[in-house]
């Protein structure tokens, strides 16, 4: 077991993962030399000890031993309490946002050796469902494009820092048009599950950003199919036990 194994940490989330047949790393200096010693991408996996998709996941995937021998063989596999490290966790949430348009946990980032994302999500399960795909015919995909060409898993991850950048240095207005937020909120609306409230489908995480907007939005157009939406999704999560 290498020192800079999650076996060694104090983190009730990454201990939990001490035993997997998944070789986990943490986050250091020494396991992100490694990545670039053997030229290899890196999957950073983001949790935390009560996230409940966090451990279907790892039951799903982590724990099964085909998964955990192809990303023992072509990745170098990283493990972060988002509760100890919030900065790493906060920049790829970024990413992950800008590129799929939501974040959450697990967060799942796929970097090259000298740490730059070029394929993100959260949950995936281990076979093709929920309208993602499945977790070992990912890994098998992106550890051939590594192989065959690494020069387009670099040129993605160069478009995903480019468009970081650009939504960096987008001004926000003074005055927002109405017509933006008429449109802002029947999108969302749109999104929303009718029957289980929340936005998309499965898995799905609390947006409060999303849900403040309807509530303001509500009191602001005085339609209140915005703000009974929202109030459905609140009561929701509160009777699913959240």
């Amino acid at each position: 077991m290498p020192e800079n194994s999650p076996i060694n940490e104090t983190s009730p989330y990454l201990l939990q993962h001490s035993n997997n047949p998944v070789q986990w790393y943490s986050w250091n200096e020494t396991t992100l030399k490694k990545a670039i010693d053997e030229n290899k991408p890196i999957f950073l996996s983001i949790g935390y000890s009560s996230c409940h998709w966090c451990h279907v996941m790892a039951h799903e995937s982590f724990e099964n031993e085909e998964i955990a021998k192809i990303m023992n063989e072509n990745f170098i596999n990283i493990k972060v309490d988002r509760e100890e490290r919030p900065d790493v966790d906060d920049i790829y949430q970024k990413v992950c946002q800008i590129s799929t348009g939501q974040g959450g946990w697990p967060l799942s980032v796929f970097l090259t050796p000298d740490q730059k994302p070029f394929y993100v999500g959260t949950y995936f399960p281990v076979l093709d469902s929920y309208g993602r795909p499945g977790f070992g015919s990912l890994l098998r995909q992106l550890a051939q494009s590594w192989k065959e060409k690494p020069q387009d898993i670099y040129k993605a991850a160069e478009n995903f820092l480019s468009n970081l950048k650009k939504t960096e240095s987008v001004k926000i207005p003074s005055k927002i048009e109405k017509l933006i937020l008429d449109e802002a909120a029947l999108n969302l609306l749109q999104l929303g599950d009718a029957i289980n409230g929340g936005f998309g489908s499965a898995p799905k995480f609390p947006n409060a950003a999303n849900l403040s907007f309807l509530f303001r939005y509500s009191k602001f157009s005085k339609i209140s199919k915005f703000n009974e939406f929202a109030l459905k999704t609140l009561t929701k999560m509160a009777k699913g036990g959240i």
